[in-house]
């Protein structure tokens, strides 16, 4: 069975996860053979360059901040350097990664309208060496009204990053809102990547071809690099026949696209973030914190073909 190695920098915290989980040895071997190495030595790859991956689905509930959260803490415990960039006002990922984000906290909002640099908003996570988080306050949501008259007001996010060089980062994740508005686009033309969350459920393709036209539009006109690069299979549960049926119908759609690893319903995935916990440390032996180790593991060794 592949064990994560340990760094000699982690914090206690982060040593103390990984040292739990046990990632499946299938889904290792998967990664593994889909980047062409053969894992031996049990270190991540680290990309040539800076990955940036806007999470998006316009459906709410779809796991898509559970996921750019994990997903993040995965990467950052194995010795790649993640910032989360916080673009929904609701603030979950700043909640989940412990970082401050109420009252007068400098956040994404001032960014985005005010041309705060991005290098006076970003915090370590707590106890995670590798991990920053860009927070968003409740001010964001005004931030959709206040876009619309500026001049370049898709690309205030790509300008706010491009000059972000403080930390030499492996990967940018951005959490974006359950909708397709100003912030989600600032996001898809400030990414290159794009990771669709889908549940395994029954409406889970719904509004789907929304999202996947409004990529193609912002790749002809905005942002030509931008392409969907990875499909995470979210609230897996085995004991129904739908779940391997929708599971199935989104593989047969898009092939390669889509995580051999597959998130199932946990308790402790929801759990995790009112302890200011990312499910990696909080229950790092849970089948969530397992599976989502596993996915950041494909993602990792992806980077290869990027």
């Amino acid at each position: 069975m592949t064990q994560t190695p340990l760094n000699p920098g982690d914090s206690p915290l982060v040593r103390e996860a990984l040292s739990s989980v046990v990632s499946r040895e299938t889904s290792a071997t998967q990664a593994t053979a889909q980047s062409g190495e053969s894992g031996e030595n049990g270190a991540w790859p680290r990309p040539s360059k800076t990955r940036l991956i806007a999470v998006a689905n316009q459906k709410g509930g779809v796991g898509k901040t559970t996921t750019s959260v994990n997903i993040a803490a995965a990467l950052s415990m194995n010795g790649q350097r993640v910032l989360v960039v916080d673009l929904d006002p609701q603030g979950n990922a700043s909640t989940a990664l412990a970082t401050e984000h109420r009252g007068d906290v400098p956040d994404v909002y001032q960014v985005l309208v005010d041309d705060l640099p991005m290098a006076e908003i970003v915090k370590q996570v707590p106890d995670m060496p590798n991990l920053y988080c860009a927070p968003a306050t409740i001010e964001l949501a005004g931030a959709e009204i206040e876009l619309v008259s500026m001049v370049a007001r898709e690309a205030r996010l790509r300008r706010a990053l491009a000059a972000f060089d403080a930390i030499d980062l492996d990967y940018i994740v951005i959490d974006c809102p359950p909708s397709l508005g100003l912030l989600t686009v600032n996001a898809l033309v400030a990414a290159d990547e794009v990771m669709i969350p889908i549940q395994c459920e029954y409406y889970a393709l719904e509004g789907l071809g929304q999202l996947l036209r409004n990529v193609d539009l912002i790749k002809a006109h905005l942002n030509p690099t931008l392409r969907l690069s990875t499909i995470v299979l979210t609230m897996y549960d085995g004991r129904t026949r739908l779940a391997s049926q929708v599971a199935d119908e989104v593989r047969a759609h898009f092939g390669d696209t889509v995580l051999n690893t597959v998130i199932p319903r946990s308790v402790r995935l929801s759990e995790a973030p009112s302890y200011g916990q990312s499910v990696m440390t909080y229950d790092p032996g849970s089948s969530g914190a397992m599976a989502y180790m596993d996915a950041a593991r494909e993602i990792a060794y992806r980077a290869s073909l990027v």
